[in-house]
């Protein structure tokens, strides 16, 4: 199986208004895409605590709150600023802008994969 990196386009920049996120599948990958105004933000969808959908949670700066129990994650790094004592971590992908798409770098696993926001 290869694990080649390809860029995916994903769906226009309005689709994701400034400060809220939106989830895409990419074949069995569930990711949340953030709109930070100057620019977008990809990580693991699932909250490490009980999996709560962190597209759903509120933004602010650089971080999400998990909207299920409050926790807080750094989007840019996948770790948790709250709780501190925990040290998981989420996987976040690299995104870029062209012609208004936004684009997501995703590891395809030997085939094509779905997309769906």
């Amino acid at each position: 199986m290869s694990h080649e990196a390809k860029w995916i386009p994903i769906t226009h920049t309005e689709n994701i208004p400034i400060r809220e996120g939106r989830s895409v599948k990419l074949g069995e990958r569930d990711i949340a895409i953030f709109n930070l105004g100057d620019r977008f933000l990809a990580i693991d969808n699932r909250c490490p605590h009980q999996g709560g959908p962190l597209c759903d949670g509120i933004v602010s700066g650089t971080t999400v709150v998990c909207p299920l129990h409050g926790w807080k994650v750094e989007l840019e790094a996948g770790v948790l600023s709250k709780p501190t004592d925990n040290p998981a971590c989420l996987e976040t992908f690299r995104t870029r802008i062209e012609d208004g798409i936004v684009l997501l770098e995703f590891a395809a696993v030997g085939k094509r994969e779905e997309v769906a926001i």
